[in-house]
């Protein structure tokens, strides 16, 4: 399995062939991992992908483990 590579930042485009778009708004996107990418925090394989530019989000309780990449540009919230 791949691991999603943010050492330079995330690209979406890089890894839209496995990733399906759920929700998209204004700075933020949901994508569901269809091709079975890992975690670039733990290493294993994540359900949904949660991307923000933004400099504060709310979330709720998402049911599952996850874990919280920050990129220069980007937060990642990878549930599993």
């Amino acid at each position: 399995m791949e691991q999603l590579d943010v050492s330079d930042g995330f690209d979406v485009h890089e890894y839209r062939h496995g990733l399906k778009l759920r929700k998209q708004d204004r700075g933020t996107m949901i994508l569901e991992n269809r091709q079975g990418f890992t975690c670039p925090a733990c290493g294993e394989a994540f359900e949904r992908l949660f991307v923000s530019e933004k400099r504060t989000n709310t979330f709720g309780d998402p049911g599952a483990p996850f874990c919280l990449v920050r990129t220069d540009a980007e937060l990642l919230l990878l549930t599993h």
